[in-house]
């Protein structure tokens, strides 16, 4: 038997002004999935992201979180829908001026009543979580790009997401480090019983960590459904296996 639906998109095209970018993309994300979105520069996967964390209204369709329609409700609704979500942008977006530290209370002091001392401990346990354990101090400059990543993962858990849409959390790294943050990610999953959304181009990552997914089509600006990257690299859409091959094949 299969997950219960934690994300439903239907019919959802997404345009500025004339251009449409994607069009009729159709989609279930379901409870403990690490769906991958994914797709060559320019498809529009992170304009998808932007319409799926209420960012930018889409130009027509649904997104529907356990059956509630995100851009049918009221703002108010919308605010208490975005809570549910953690989301961690490319490159970290932490604030250079503030520590660490600060950069992970922020959700918990904009959305909380805790006391201080409270947001101190669920910062250090978040922190501790992606190993930067000690590193409360420590500004973003003064780490490395893959530090910065897993500061952002952190931030994104602060207020205990049962999603999280994480864009191109390998862009930029190393192989090695890009592993290991793939590595988290699936622990962060399993250990927090989360559903995870990643927007990627990076072929290793997608193939690791990818449960379900689907491919953005830049030349026919639609989707094209692909389930287990593994499957699709093996028997999949031919488009979408020259994607995962580079071409090789």
């Amino acid at each position: 038997m299969s997950a219960p639906a934690h994300i439903e998109v239907r019919d959802l095209s997404m345009a500025y002004g004339e251009f449409v970018v994607q069009r009729d993309l159709s989609f279930t994300v379901r409870k403990g999935d690490v769906f991958v979105i994914m797709g060559g520069n320019g498809c529009g996967k992170t304009t998808l992201m932007r319409a799926l964390v209420g960012l930018q209204r889409p130009a027509a369709g649904t997104v529907r979180y356990d059956g509630e329609d995100f851009w049918g409700v009221a703002q108010g609704d919308q605010e208490r829908m975005k809570r549910r979500l953690g989301i961690m942008f490319q490159g970290g977006a932490l604030w250079s001026s503030l520590t660490l530290a600060e950069n992970v209370a922020l959700p918990l002091a904009e959305y909380t009543n805790l006391p201080p001392k409270r947001i101190a401990e669920i910062v250090s346990f978040k922190l501790a979580l992606v190993g930067l354990a000690g590193f409360e101090d420590f500004y973003p400059s003064e780490l490395s790009g893959g530090m910065k990543k897993r500061a952002g993962l952190a931030r994104a858990m602060a207020l205990d997401p049962d999603i999280l849409i994480i864009d191109e959390p390998s862009s930029g790294l190393d192989p090695l480090t890009a592993r290991r943050l793939d590595d988290l990610i699936l622990e962060l999953r399993d250990s927090l019983g989360a559903t995870v959304v990643v927007i990627s181009h990076d072929l290793a990552s997608i193939l690791t960590i990818g449960s379900d997914s689907i491919y953005l089509d830049a030349d026919t600006h639609t989707m094209i459904q692909t389930g287990n990257p593994r499957e699709a690299l093996a028997s999949g859409d031919p488009k979408v296996r020259h994607f995962l091959t580079r071409g090789t094949a």
